[in-house]
């Protein structure tokens, strides 16, 4: 097999003719030039003209085992060689789909026990969306159809996946969000905690998902979804009063609670969920990301017996499903990539070793002047960029102090993510320590930039 060679040049003006990036403002993209990616080996990438960065976001959250795995491409070729695709409508199956099911069944603990798929996680919050409203409507409870969700959270860019996020930025493309959608605060302490301790801030936006129910009436909720911690909001760590309340919330009124597991999944947190972390039982779970590392498009919903059961018995026929639900090579490449976690131990490796390893670097930003406070579960984390560390006062433009950061970053070798002044960890779950050592000290780099070379 030969490949077509390319100049990077011509690269460059192909893309800007012809190619439209997600989440960009492409005249700005095309003043500046794309920036082309051409080869990955464990935790690095390298650019077209060869240099190498050490990527700690892992891709967009989810290349948890790693780049260049050689298995999981063998897997996804020799699947493609005996059944490249098959679908999953009018009563057939493949055999990847189904043992894809089983094995992620098997780290549910038995509660999650069935799985609907999906190409993506966007795909995913689309999914259980309708699910929700469906279940309610079997059992005769066809009021139930408002979902409540939190400001700032992340659940895709779908119609529905973006409605169901609270950015405000994303609902103003679009005239969304679509009617049945609420959003209640978010645990964010660092800037919206005030005065209140971060344990009696959690109690307190906690409350408000009991106050929205009441106020919509619980015969019209159908359920309340949150991200176990909040992605691309920032990496929003609640406090650890936070779940045990929603928890106690959802346990008392008749919705279903609904974990977005799309980041959180997988390792990320120490644990194979993230709802396992926080120890709630969620009747619902979109999946994707790490499921597959991203070696190939996948996702799904985690369905508890609850709802299967109705699902099952009560409903009939689901009127939903995509052309490539448990997309047969899609599906090896996943099987293939979770055995990798279970036999290398790279979720116990990131609750026992690396997972605390990177807490203890990011807590050594804590003595820098403009570092607010650095927190992370597991491989996810998060630096606070702060104008004034003793009254918790942000800069005047968030956005443009981290992208700065961030591209300083990028300059010197790191990738990391800025979600306005917040720098986000989410490197690869086989990152070494000396690795997590570059990041950070990268990092105090660019802030250390910022102090000499920013004013507001």
């Amino acid at each position: 097999m030969t490949k077509t060679a390319v100049a990077p040049s011509n690269l460059g003006a192909i893309d800007a003719a012809h190619h439209l990036h997600p989440f960009s403002d492409m005249k700005k993209l095309n003043d500046a030039g794309t920036k082309i990616i051409n080869r990955a080996d464990g935790v690095h990438i390298w650019d077209s003209n060869g240099k190498q960065y050490l990527d700690a976001f892992a891709g967009l959250w989810c290349v948890n085992v790693g780049y260049g795995r050689q298995s999981i491409a063998d897997a996804a070729y020799a699947q493609m060689q005996e059944l490249p695709y098959y679908n999953t409508f009018f009563g057939t199956t493949t055999p990847p789909a189904t043992l894809l099911a089983q094995k992620i069944a098997g780290h549910t603990r038995g509660k999650l026990n069935h799985v609907f798929f999906t190409n993506s996680g966007s795909e995913a919050s689309d999914t259980w969306f309708r699910m929700a409203r469906v279940y309610w409507k079997a059992l005769g409870h066809e009021t139930k159809t408002q979902v409540i969700a939190r400001k700032n959270a992340y659940h895709g860019s779908t119609v529905a996946g973006a409605s169901l996020g609270g950015m405000k930025w994303m609902h103003e493309q679009g005239n969304l969000p679509i009617p049945g959608i609420h959003h209640i605060n978010q645990p964010y302490w660092y800037a919206e905690g005030g005065d209140l301790s971060p344990e009696e801030f959690g109690l307190k936006v906690a409350k408000e998902l009991e106050d929205k129910i009441l106020e919509l009436g619980e015969e019209n909720v159908a359920a309340f979804v949150a991200e176990p911690i909040q992605g691309a909001g920032g990496v929003i760590v609640p406090p650890s009063t936070y779940w045990p309340e929603i928890k106690r919330i959802a346990a008392k009124y008749k919705i279903l609670l609904v974990a977005d597991e799309v980041i959180c999944g997988f390792g990320r947190l120490g644990t194979w969920f993230g709802h396992q972390y926080y120890d709630f039982e969620p009747d619902l779970a979109p999946i994707a990301k790490g499921l597959s590392s991203g070696y190939l498009p996948i996702g799904g919903v985690l369905v508890s017996e609850r709802v299967a059961k109705v699902m099952i018995e009560e409903l009939g026929d689901f009127y939903h499903g995509y052309t490539y639900s448990g997309h047969p090579v899609a599906a090896a490449a996943a099987i293939e990539n979770l055995r990798i976690i279970e036999e290398e131990g790279l979720v116990e490796r990131v609750r026992d070793d690396i997972g605390p390893y990177l807490a203890q670097a990011l807590q050594s930003l804590a003595d820098h002047d403009l570092v607010g406070e650095a927190v992370s579960v597991g491989l996810m984390g998060a630096v606070q960029i702060a104008a004034d560390k003793a009254t918790r006062r942000r800069f005047a433009k968030p956005d443009e102090v981290g992208t700065l950061v961030r591209n300083q970053c990028v300059d010197n070798g790191v990738i990391l993510r800025a979600t306005g002044d917040r720098m986000l960890f989410s490197p690869p779950l086989i990152i070494s320590r000396s690795e997590v050592d570059q990041a950070v000290d990268t990092l105090r780099k660019g802030l250390d930039w910022l102090k000499d070379n920013h004013k507001e």
